[in-house]
C-alpha cells in the first residue's frame, strides 16, 4: 500500500514524547487560513518554486511536457496553469529551485526511515508521530502504519483535527498510545468561517475519544485577533475540565514561518503581517486559564 507523504522528519522533539519521527501525510479537510504548512492541504502533489535558488540553467524548460516553465527575455516563468504535476522539471533542478510536495510512499519505504533511529526512541522514549495536512485524510494508509510500528513496537502519536467521522477514526485511535488534536474556535460559525467547517463534529469526538481511554492532549493555536480572546479560551477549557484522559490543555503560539511556503505555490498569505504574541500576552492568557484548574502548557 502507497500514501502522499510531504515531508519525513527526523529528530523532531516538539511532536510528541522524546525524539519522534514525524511523518507528514498530504491532504487536508480543513482551510484554516492561518496554515503554516500550506503546502500539505491539496491532496495532491505539488510544485513549489523558489527563485532565490535558481542558478539559470533553465533544465526545466527542457524537460517539461507541459511546457509550463518558459524562458520569455531571458528569464525564467512558471505557468501554474499550464503544470501537470509530474514532477520531471524537479528532478533536473540541482539547486532545488523547484521542489515537488507530495511524493507517493509505501510503508515499507516509510519503516526504513523510521527504524534507522530506532535507538533514539528507546533512549528517550520517544517514537512515530503522524501528522498532516490531515492524517484522517488517508485512513487505510495510515491503519497500515501504525499496524507496522506496533510490531516493531515503537510508540506512535497522531496530530490531527479529529473532523473525520468517528467510525472512521476509531480504528487507528485505538491502536495509538498518544493523540494530540486541535480545538481552534468554541463558536462554530467562527470556526466555519475560519477553517471552512463548523467544529461540532469536533466536540462530539472529543467526547468519544475520552471515552476510548487513550491519552490525549487538546490544543489551540494563538491566531491574533481570532482564537487568542480571554472568552473563547475560557470556553474551551471549561469544556475540557469533566475529560478523563486529557493529559494536558496546550496553547500555541502563531507560527509565521509559512511566509516563504505561500511564495514558492504562488498563494496569498492572509496572515503575513502577523506576528508570535508576546510573552507578556500569553502568561495573561496561561494566568486565566490556571483559574480553571486545568493543566495548561504553552509551546
Amino acid at each position: 500500500m502507497k500514501g502522499l507523504v510531504t515531508d519525513i522528519q527526523r529528530f523532531s522533539l516538539n511532536d510528541g514524547p522524546g525524539i519522534r519521527t514525524t511523518v507528514f501525510l498530504k491532504g487536508c479537510n480543513m482551510r484554516c487560513a492561518w496554515c503554516h504548512n500550506p503546502e500539505t492541504i491539496d491532496s495532491r502533489p505539488e510544485l513549489l518554486f523558489y527563485p532565490q535558488n535558481c542558478i539559470h540553467c533553465y533544465k526545466c524548460v527542457s524537460v517539461c511536457p507541459s511546457k509550463a516553465h518558459k524562458l520569455i527575455g531571458g528569464e525564467h516563468r512558471l505557468f501554474r496553469d499550464l503544470c501537470i504535476r509530474c514532477g520531471k522539471c524537479t528532478a533536473v533542478c540541482y539547486a532545488q529551485a523547484l521542489q515537488m510536495s507530495g511524493k507517493l510512499m509505501s510503508v515499507e519505504e516509510i519503516m526504513h526511515e523510521v527504524l534507522q533511529d530506532r535507538a533514539y526512541y528507546i533512549d528517550s522514549m520517544g517514537g512515530v508521530t503522524f501528522s498532516g495536512g490531515e492524517v484522517f485524510c488517508q485512513p487505510e494508509f495510515l491503519l497500515s502504519l501504525m499496524d507496522a510500528c506496533r510490531k516493531e513496537g515503537i510508540h506512535t502519536a497522531i496530530e490531527t483535527n479529529l473532523a473525520s467521522p468517528f467510525s472512521v477514526m476509531e480504528p487507528v485511535l485505538k491502536k495509538t498510545s498518544l493523540v494530540m488534536c486541535d480545538l481552534k474556535l468554541w463558536d462554530s460559525e467562527e470556526h466555519k468561517r475560519w477553517t471552512g467547517i463548523g467544529n461540532e463534529q469536533v466536540l462530539k469526538n472529543i467526547q468519544l475519544l475520552d471515552e476510548l481511554g487513550i491519552p490525549f492532549i487538546v490544543r489551540t493555536p494563538l491566531i491574533p485577533g481570532i482564537t487568542d480572546s480571554d472568552e473563547n479560551l475560557e470556553q474551551i477549557a471549561d469544556f475540557l475540565q469533566g475529560l478523563h484522559n486529557l493529559q494536558y490543555y496546550e496553547l500555541l503560539n502563531f507560527n509565521p514561518l509559512g511566509n516563504g511556503k505561500y511564495d514558492a505555490l504562488s498563494r496569498e498569505n492572509p496572515f503575513a503581517e502577523h506576528r508570535p504574541l508576546p510573552q507578556q500576552q500569553v502568561q495573561v492568557l496561561l494566568d486565566a486559564l490556571e483559574q480553571k484548574h486545568l493543566a495548561v502548557k504553552f509551546a
